[in-house]
């Protein structure tokens, strides 16, 4: 049994402070400091926050390393990079490339699932497969060659490791076909991005299966007043939503409009590519290369490629940035992409039974310690 002291404790509904988080693998409880068990061992948080461990559904690699590089050292090595952001739990994220490409790096990660329960890095809950199956007009950074439709029987094949596709739903038949069949086959969640849908089809997509919008504003048709779009479809709907909280690719002038809206929907994601961690300078995605300067990673030709986020980071930006309550930013990037991807049962909060996956910050949310199942990850 352990015992974090000295620490501002963040449950999914307020901060309290003067009590103690017992935990072993999973958490036992919160008490007062009197009844702290016998021969329980102390760790001090020093005055900082003590939080439940943060999940990143969006990511594409950390430390020079890329998920598509189809390479298990490539997953252990952005696993363990993440740690010190306080990511305790991901899904690492494909992009269109090659879908050879594709399904090798999926077999990667299913072979390496199970291991990453106990390894020294954050633990691997799926994989988030953003295309091929997107629309070439808002394609991003992503290779064109390889766009496809969308292939119900792709996704059955490898449900039991992809977590979330993204894909552009006016790119399906008239009726939705894959989809549905997507919806009523697996649960998989169906999340729409990198689309030109307008309002209505993505209204219908939604209707047909869709549940999730990947990256929102980016990447997609916008919300105009007589072209709602699909952010617009996002927001008026039961889907949950992703946004980057780097500060640019949604400024930061949305955050408090997407949690009023969006609420316990809402969910903090880094889209870190592999120059995550790593000094300005050239790196390469899915075999393009990018240009990593400021706080935004671009193509030769100056398109915007993703960011290099730490997770932690983007919970402060918004805390900093909105009035919305610190507890909930945690949520933002714990409890709701935890519910969202169907594992809150488990984890996204520090309550009774579920894993003890925690973080230990200092003041500024900076991580001091990341602790998964009970065990210590990482040390500042």
């Amino acid at each position: 049994m352990k015992a974090i002291i000295n620490g501002k404790i963040v449950l999914k509904d307020s901060i309290i402070e003067n009590s103690v988080l017992i935990y072993s693998n999973v958490i036992e409880g919160i008490v007062s400091k009197e009844n702290i068990p016998e021969n329980a061992e102390i760790i001090d948080a020093k005055g900082g926050y003590i939080a439940p461990g943060l999940i990143d559904i969006h990511i594409h690699g950390y430390l020079g390393k890329d998920v598509c590089d189809a390479k298990e050292e490539s997953i252990r090595t952005i696993s363990k990079g993440i740690l010190a952001n306080g990511v305790t739990a991901y899904l690492p994220t494909t992009m269109t490339v090659d879908m050879q490409v594709i399904k090798k790096s999926l077999e990667v990660l299913r072979q390496l699932k199970e291991e990453s329960k106990t390894w020294d890095g954050s633990a691997i809950l799926g994989c988030h497969a953003e295309g091929p199956f997107i629309s070439d007009a808002k394609k991003g950074a992503q290779n064109p060659e390889y766009i496809l439709k969308p292939d119900a029987e792709f996704v059955k094949e490898y449900a039991d490791i992809i977590k979330v596709i993204t894909l552009a739903p006016e790119e399906d038949t008239a009726d939705f076909s894959a989809i549905r069949k997507m919806r009523n086959e697996t649960d998989v969640v169906i999340s729409m991005g990198h689309t030109s849908a307008d309002y209505d089809t993505a209204v219908k997509g939604v209707a047909n299966g869709v549940s999730h919008a990947t990256h929102l504003f980016n990447a997609m048709t916008p919300l105009a007043h007589r072209a709602p779009g699909v952010v617009t479809a996002a927001l008026n709907t039961d889907a949950s939503c992703e946004i980057i909280v780097d500060t640019f690719h949604v400024l930061p002038v949305f955050y408090d409009m997407l949690w009023k809206l969006k609420g316990r929907k809402l969910c903090f994601i880094t889209d870190c590519l592999p120059a995550g961690g790593l000094p300005y300078g050239e790196y390469t995605l899915g075999g393009t290369k990018i240009i990593y300067n400021d706080i935004v990673c671009r193509l030769e030709d100056g398109t915007v490629a993703g960011s290099v986020l730490p997770l932690n980071k983007g919970v402060w930006n918004v805390y900093t940035n909105s009035s919305i309550p610190l507890w909930e930013c945690v949520n933002c990037a714990s409890l709701n992409p935890a519910t969202t991807i169907g594992v809150a049962d488990k984890k996204g909060s520090l309550e009774v039974g579920k894993d003890a996956d925690i973080i230990i910050c200092d003041s500024e949310f900076n991580v001091q310690k990341t602790i998964i199942g009970g065990e210590i990850k990482y040390e500042a």
